[in-house]
């Protein structure tokens, strides 16, 4: 069943990325972006990873869509004409796509139990936890931890991309209270 809904997203993600290629509308387009966010997010939570898709659904599918929603309030909403030979970026693409295939052949499967991540770090935070951190929850004291500068640095991302939101729309709102200033008298 896992293995159904892990297809199914990501043919739904390959899905809105073609249709993300058709759309003329801006709008539309950022609005498909913040969906393929979402449908990411539903797969790392698949993987187990739920502070990575949390980030994710936070950064990707909310603070990226209020910043790219801003941009086209301030710019176009529609693609402008461009006539070029698209050939080039494609095989780029298909190049890029094959190297990432063949870097991934001869990594381990996913969950494994004779995988680097099960046979060393794994088990050496299982075996130290509770001795060195004294905190019960081994991944609490993992990511407060023994990754605390790493957690710290993502928490520093996701807040910072916040507080840029957060001017971005009070600026907004100033310019658009101006223009009707201007308007008015």
């Amino acid at each position: 069943m896992e293995l159904a809904i892990t297809l199914f997203l990501f043919c739904a993600i390959v899905a809105t990325a073609i249709a993300i290629t058709t759309i003329r509308s801006l709008f539309a387009v950022v609005m498909l972006s913040g969906v393929i966010s979402l449908l990411s997010a539903l797969l790392f939570v698949l993987m187990d990873a739920v502070d990575v898709a949390f980030t994710e659904a936070a950064v990707g599918a909310g603070i990226s869509t209020v910043l790219m929603l801003g941009t086209i309030a301030l710019t176009s909403r529609t693609q402008k004409d461009i006539k070029r030979n698209n050939l080039i970026p494609l095989a780029v693409i298909i190049l890029t796509g094959l190297v990432l295939i063949d870097g991934t052949l001869d990594m381990p499967s996913f969950g494994a139990p004779d995988s680097p991540a099960q046979t060393h770090v794994g088990a050496a935070y299982i075996a130290r936890t509770a001795d060195e951190i004294h905190i019960p929850n081994i991944v609490t004291a993992v990511l407060a931890s023994y990754r605390g500068y790493d957690t710290l640095g993502e928490v520093t991302v996701v807040f910072t991309a916040g507080l840029g939101v957060v001017l971005l729309l009070g600026g907004m709102g100033a310019r658009s209270r101006k223009r009707r200033q201007e308007e008015e008298g």
